[in-house]
C-alpha cells in the first residue's frame, strides 16, 4: 500500500488551511464520519466547521480543561454553534498532563515520545483518548485527528483511538501531515 503524507517545512498555524484540507479531504476519501481537532481559542474549530459545512463529517472540538490556564481562551460563544449543527465540544483531563494528579511522570514521558515526532503527534493522539474518555467517540472506530504546535494545525492522523485506560489498544494508521522537524 502506498499513501501520501504531506511535511510541512516548519510546525506552527501558517500550516491550518492545508492541515484541515488535507484532513477533510483523507476523511472523504477513506470513508471517515468523525474529525477531532484540538482548539485552544475556537479558531481553528471555526475554520474546520466552514469545510466541512457540506458534508455529513461530524466534528468533536477538544480543548484543554478549565483552569489549566490562568485565564481559559476557547470562545464559548461558538459551543451552542456547534450543538447545533451536531457536532461536540469537550473540555477535559489531559492525559499526559497528569503527573501532579497522580504522583507519576509515566505519562508526562509517554506524551515526551510522542513529541519526538511532533507537539502535533502528541496532541492529537491526546485528544483522541480525550474524546473517548468524554464518551464522545466510540473506540475501536477509525477518525481523523487534527493538532498543531501552539496555535493553529500543523499535524492529521488518520487513527482508532482508545480511552486513556486502554492507550494499548489505539492504533495510528496513517500520518497525513506534520511538521519536518
Amino acid at each position: 500500500m502506498e499513501k501520501k503524507a504531506v511535511y510541512h517545512e516548519a510546525p506552527g498555524p501558517e500550516n491550518t488551511d492545508v492541515t484541515l484540507r488535507l484532513a477533510v479531504e483523507a476523511a472523504l476519501d477513506r470513508g471517515v464520519d468523525t474529525i477531532v481537532v484540538a482548539s485552544r481559542t475556537g479558531a481553528t474549530a471555526l475554520a474546520l466547521l466552514e469545510l466541512i459545512e457540506e458534508t455529513n463529517i461530524r466534528l468533536v472540538v477538544v480543548t484543554p480543561p478549565y483552569g489549566w490556564m490562568d485565564e481559559h481562551e476557547f470562545d464559548r460563544s461558538l459551543i451552542p454553534r456547534l450543538r447545533e449543527r451536531g457536532h461536540d465540544f469537550y473540555a477535559g483531563t489531559m492525559p499526559f498532563h497528569t503527573e501532579q494528579l497522580h504522583g507519576c511522570a509515566a505519562p508526562t514521558r509517554m506524551g515526551d515520545a510522542l513529541r519526538m515526532f511532533s507537539q502535533g503527534v502528541q496532541v492529537s493522539v491526546e485528544i483522541g483518548m480525550m474524546a473517548v474518555d468524554g464518551g464522545l467517540l466510540e473506540r475501536d472506530r477509525p477518525c481523523v485527528l487534527i493538532a498543531g504546535t501552539g496555535r493553529g494545525a500543523d499535524t492529521a492522523i488518520l487513527a482508532t483511538p482508545a480511552s486513556s485506560a486502554r492507550l494499548n489498544e489505539m492504533r495510528v494508521h496513517e500520518l497525513l501531515c506534520k511538521p519536518h522537524l
